[in-house]
């Protein structure tokens, strides 16, 4: 995954993802998770992909587990995302070659799922420390790459990406209404504005 924001879509059902993946992946947000805790997320997952504007990513989150994600990657997930450190969910995917982004909170549990061959981990809450939180993980984790989730608005993106996160997750605050029939010209203005607020980011080198 080469982007720096990857959308959370969480929603009453799969049905109104399309929609909402056209205008993310016309307005330049290219990473795109579809949460397993969305009904029949992935009975749409082949249609979506397929449809998708092109450069666009579509993963699968809320991943908790082996059947789940064994089942998102035969059908093409981009990558992975899970909310807890599993070894098998971790294990499944690195096997097969497909980034994974376990979630944790703890530097232990972080560390848990780095360890194994986690792409990153995914730290959540994360707005519940802070960006200065990954400089505190790098002391005894030098190398350790991390996704915070969870809490951050569209002008919190910088700070994360300056402290050194990886990528940022992105749920409510980008998506507002748009997944329950609300204004996608209104989610299109937030995509433009988050471009606005990440082009001139100086990030930490890792």
């Amino acid at each position: 995954m080469n982007s720096s924001v990857i959308a959370v879509l969480r929603a009453e059902h799969a049905d109104r993802y399309a929609p909402v993946v056209e205008v993310l992946g016309n307005n330049g947000v290219h990473a795109i998770e579809l949460t397993l805790s969305t009904p029949h997320t992935l009975e749409t997952l082949s249609a979506l992909r397929q449809s998708a504007p092109e450069g666009v990513e579509i993963g699968v989150g809320t991943v908790t587990t082996v059947e789940h994600a064994r089942a998102a990657i035969d059908l093409g997930a981009a990558f992975l995302v899970t909310p807890i450190t599993d070894r098998q969910i971790i294990s499944v995917a690195v096997d097969s070659g497909v980034p994974i982004y376990p979630g944790g909170f703890t530097p232990t549990e972080l560390w848990a799922g780095w360890s194994v061959g986690a792409t990153a981990v995914k730290l959540f809450p994360a707005n519940t420390v802070g960006p200065d939180y990954i400089a505190h993980l790098r002391g005894p984790f030098p190398g350790i790459q991390v996704v915070p989730s969870g809490g951050i608005d569209i002008d919190a993106v910088p700070k994360w990406l300056a402290a050194g996160a990886c990528a940022v997750s992105l749920g409510g605050p980008l998506l507002g209404d748009a997944l329950r029939g609300g204004d996608l010209a209104a989610l299109a203005t937030r995509c433009r504005r988050l471009a606005e607020v990440t082009g001139a980011v100086a990030v930490v080198p890792r």
